[in-house]
């Protein structure tokens, strides 16, 4: 979860602008550990940096935030081709519809969570409802239920992990950490 330091709130779309906030030094998914003691110091790249916006727990959102997400990525410059920019954007629109569906009624607003390092990405999902959630198989012909096996396959097939993480206050934030593609190749 972004530090409540770091956390910009706003409505969907983010304002790219005014929502930067610098990165979390002790952020797992940081394995430069700039900042850490002892660890060199490198200053992170321009487009670095985390984000927090809310939505309604309705349809509706599901393709506001997918905007959203990708206008923020593209007005920071993240290094992301198209194949990993569509990726993370199924990501954050099954999340978000499982959120949706799944716990708006213990949760009528979400949070969206976007962290950018200097060779990764994490995006994430908060709601209130304390239910971890299983991708589950689903049988052949089925149009829904394979959300959650869907963003496993696509973060594990770019090389990243996902998982849930409980919140303090009793819900869960689903997230995934996707490799940023290395400069020059």
């Amino acid at each position: 979860m972004v530090d409540a330091a770091m956390e910009v709130c706003g409505s969907v779309p983010p304002d790219p602008a005014t929502a930067e906030a610098p990165l979390d030094p002790d952020d797992p998914g940081d394995p430069g550990g700039a900042g850490r003691p002892g660890a060199p110091f490198a200053p992170p790249p321009p487009y670095a940096g985390a984000w927090r916006f809310t939505a309604p727990a309705v349809d509706s959102s599901v393709p506001q935030v997918r905007h959203g997400v990708r206008d923020l990525i593209n007005d920071r410059k993240v290094p992301v081709g198209d194949e990993l920019m569509a990726g993370i954007l199924l990501i954050v629109s099954e999340l978000v519809t499982n959120s949706v569906r799944h716990a708006a009624v213990l949760s009528p607003q979400i949070t969206i969570e976007i962290a950018v390092g200097p060779d990764w990405i994490r995006v994430g999902v908060e709601d209130n409802h304390p239910y971890r959630p299983k991708a589950l198989e689903a049988e052949y012909g089925d149009t829904n239920g394979r959300g959650l096996l869907l963003v496993k396959a696509i973060t594990t097939e770019a090389g990243g992990m996902c998982d849930v993480t409980h919140t303090e206050t009793g819900g869960k934030v689903i997230w995934s950490l996707l490799p940023l593609p290395i400069a020059g190749l």
